[in-house]
């Protein structure tokens, strides 16, 4: 089979893609998956109770991109959902990002919107030089708040010290004066009406696209002729890890259902300290269905570990290094690697379509 491109992986990076070269340029497409579905990582279903569950944690739509918004709008309405964490620390859920409330009930003083920034002033560090994720945080919420909401919580998320991390990691903790207690700040937010994977598949509905599920790339990579292919899968898989294996931080979740009508306040609560999991989604505050669904609920409990499906690039020097050989290697000049994982760089799904949205094609 000729084609004109050739996408590997059916996730939010490769669909965008396909779907721009569809429309632009009027070219055959055909994605290759070896997935028994679409969507990648953003993939969700609704389950036998009407509750859409998100297969691979929780992916909620942000962007202050006009651009991006109005793309993935032509392929879906949205719901507009704003989206709001706990962290349980101590017996007590606290709002993060920190805000006014947060500081108020775990210090139990009154501050307002102009004393609680008086108050970080205080009880933060002043390092010479900031070298990691530790240094980070307590730089801007002092050794405390640390101890109790960061410190544990990154060495579950990423099974490696805080101290050991690099400080791009973290950049810059939120910290709000106010009540506000979104998660998210950015002007377009929100969950496509009929979950993620109704969108894509709207995505991939031209006639000039083509897929294929269940399909490993390299056992039907002699089978295809195309001018050009753009690879989403792990950069050193596809060089057979010629070099080693990339590190990646990878998730899993043991998903539960309880006869309840919710299960917890927020739709994610952290777990920074108490239990081996980092956190706990309720699917059904995702959505405002769910006086209709009544005393069901459904949560998923996930589990970091270096064993699974990659999922979040490691940014230690050594890793970034390792990566630039991958990346340095002579490969034919009809490949490009996309998405996360061919690019070892962490991406949100907005930053995903925004950087396929820029390309030249």
């Amino acid at each position: 089979m000729n084609v004109d491109i050739l996408i590997v992986g059916a996730g939010i990076a490769g669909i965008t893609l396909a779907r721009r070269y569809a429309e632009e340029q009027n070219a055959e497409v055909l994605i290759v998956e070896r997935r028994s579905h679409i969507g990648g990582y953003c993939f969700d279903y609704f389950d036998h109770n009407g509750i859409c569950i998100h297969k691979f944690g929780p992916h909620i739509f942000r962007t202050n991109v006009a651009e991006v918004y109005q793309f993935l709008s032509r392929f879906t309405d949205w719901y507009d959902y704003q989206h709001k964490v706990l962290s349980y620390v101590g017996g007590n859920f606290y709002p993060m990002p920190i805000n006014l409330d947060t500081v108020v009930k775990f210090s139990g003083g009154q501050y307002d919107s102009d004393t609680v920034l008086s108050y970080f002033d205080k009880i933060k560090t002043h390092p010479n030089d900031i070298n990691n994720v530790k240094d980070v945080v307590e730089s801007q919420v002092g050794p405390v708040f640390y101890e109790l909401f960061f410190k544990n919580y990154t060495k579950k998320q990423w099974g490696i010290d805080a101290e050991k991390l690099p400080p791009s990691i973290i950049s810059r903790i939120p910290i709000r004066n106010n009540r506000d207690d979104r998660y998210f700040t950015a002007q377009y937010q929100g969950i496509p009406a009929n979950g993620y994977a109704v969108m894509m598949q709207k995505m991939l509905d031209h006639p000039k696209i083509h897929y294929l599920l269940n399909t490993d790339f390299k056992n039907i990579a002699d089978n295809f002729r195309y001018d050009k292919m753009f690879y989403s899968g792990s950069i050193d898989e596809y060089y057979d890890y010629c070099f080693g294996k990339l590190p990646y931080r990878c998730v899993s979740f043991k998903i539960e259902e309880y006869d309840t009508e919710f299960y917890q306040p927020v739709a994610v609560v952290n777990y920074p300290n108490d239990y081996d999991y980092t956190r706990i989604t309720e699917f059904k505050h995702f959505f405002p269905y769910s006086a209709s669904i009544g005393r069901k609920t459904v949560i998923a409990k996930e589990f970091s570990n270096f064993e699974g499906d990659p999922s979040y690039p490691i940014p230690l020097q050594k890793n970034l290094d390792l990566y630039r050989k991958y990346r340095n290697i002579d490969a034919k000049k009809n490949v490009v690697f996309i998405g996360r994982l061919g690019t070892y760089q962490y991406y949100s799904m907005d930053q995903i379509v925004q950087n396929i949205l820029s390309m030249r094609l």
